[in-house]
């Protein structure tokens, strides 16, 4: 009986003829080669955080994460060179032991480091790129099977579409990434009124690392982190701080007030002013300790990047949505920031850019919601983040996507024949063959 499988937010299933899961380079090889030699569709799968249907086919899934190893690491050099499937939890824990650490990072840390740089994810911090700026080299399996190594000097063009390729130029295989020493940061966390933060929005941005803001919809509040390089020590929490914060408050608490919202709509606003009572906080964690938080709270999510300069009048655009459909959003509104980038398919791709991030608790209808937010991004110029929901297809995208061409062109020549295609790519880049 053919084996069903879901991703995270259990809101893509299905059902592959075959699912894969190779341990070895020859094993991965094989498996990709045998599949298109049979005219079977192949796509690659991490941890399954994408809300969209990247990575579904009804051909060969290769679940990647049991192919997860550290393969070298060059201390001096600062390189690291991992097997793609390898998540980005346990890459922290690897590089911290060896007093290393990645620049930058989401706030989550559950996806695959292939998921994560192949659907252009990114943390915040308006001088550093996103998670696929910091690749260095790859190598990458394709459809016939041969192993394609490629890097800024190697292939140079490759390398470029292969950082955020959504699966569809071949498997990638080995990443390897530039590291840094390890570091601590400083975090403060504190209640700002919205308009407040967005009037001072260049000051926070430019004063800090990493500067992020959660807009409580129905309120005129955020919810600010400001995390900054430190020589100190860590320290500031008091004992089972980290627990009670990231597991009880974060999670527990947060879910059951999302559960009161799906039950009684009505009442999101009064749970809103609730969510937004916390106070201030101030401590000093490791570095991928204080970007990252567990989410135990399920959802789906929509996410937009847009032209930094753009970030006040879509969110002015954002409240005034929320504030005048009758909406009720329980979920708060992720804003962050990051440099711009030459990768053909980031997001970043051209421009400094802020990312504004919707979500809804899952089992609650969102597409009402996401098609509204939707409409103000895409008139600002906006792209949808690959692994998000989003309703744009392969025409509306091309333009807002200065190397789009170059991509494509890189993609005829590694899948002529569509091995790496689905229903997604199809829809977002267009089909192939």
């Amino acid at each position: 009986m053919a084996e069903t499988w879901a991703n995270w937010a259990g809101n893509q299933v299905c059902t592959p003829a075959d699912i894969a899961r190779p341990v070895t380079d020859a094993e991965l090889v094989r498996t990709v080669r045998e599949a298109a030699a049979a005219g079977r569709a192949v796509k690659a799968v991490g941890a399954g955080h994408s809300f969209t249907d990247v990575a579904c086919t009804d051909g060969v899934l290769v679940d990647l994460r049991s192919y997860n190893r550290v393969l070298d690491v060059d201390g001096d050099g600062r390189l690291v060179t991992v097997q793609a499937g390898i998540s980005l939890h346990r890459l922290n824990a690897a590089l911290a032991a060896r007093g290393l650490a990645l620049e930058n990072l989401g706030d989550i840390d559950r996806q695959s480091v292939a998921g994560a740089i192949s659907t252009s994810t990114h943390g915040t911090g308006g001088r550093l790129g996103g998670l696929a700026t910091q690749v260095a080299a790859l190598e990458l399996v394709t459809p016939d099977g041969a192993v394609v190594g490629c890097s800024e000097e190697v292939e140079p063009e490759i390398f470029r579409a292969a950082q955020v390729s959504l699966g569809a130029l071949g498997v990638l295989s080995t990443v390897t990434l530039r590291c840094v020493p390890a570091f601590n940061l400083h975090a403060v966390e504190e209640v700002m009124s919205l308009d407040e933060v967005l009037e001072r929005f260049d000051e926070l941005e430019s004063g800090n690392d990493h500067f992020e803001l959660y807009w409580v919809p129905h309120t005129d509040l955020a919810l600010t982190k400001r995390n900054n390089r430190t020589e100190r020590s860590v320290g500031g929490r008091r004992p089972g701080g980290a627990l009670w914060q990231r597991t009880v408050m974060e999670n527990v608490a947060f879910g059951a007030l999302c559960r009161v919202g799906r039950a009684v709509p009505r009442a999101i606003p009064q749970l809103n002013r609730l969510l937004a009572a916390s106070g201030r906080r101030s401590y000093v964690e490791r570095s991928d300790r204080v970007f990252t938080t567990p989410r135990h709270v399920h959802f789906v999510e929509m996410e937009y990047a847009i032209a930094r300069h753009d970030l006040r009048a879509a969110m002015r655009r954002l409240v005034a949505l929320v504030d005048s459909s009758g909406l009720r959003v329980g979920f708060p509104v992720e804003v962050r920031t990051s440099a711009g980038d030459d990768i053909p398919l980031s997001t970043a791709s051209g421009r400094p850019t802020a990312y504004i991030a919707v979500h809804v608790y899952r089992g609650v209808v969102y597409e009402q919601y996401f098609r509204a937010v939707e409409a103000i991004m895409t008139g600002l110029g906006g792209r949808p983040h690959w692994g998000k929901l989003h309703f744009r297809d392969a025409a509306s995208l091309a333009p807002a996507y200065p190397r789009w061409q170059a991509w494509q062109a890189a993609r005829r020549r590694l899948d002529p024949g569509g091995v790496m295609a689905n229903a997604y790519t199809d829809r977002v880049l267009g089909p192939i063959g």
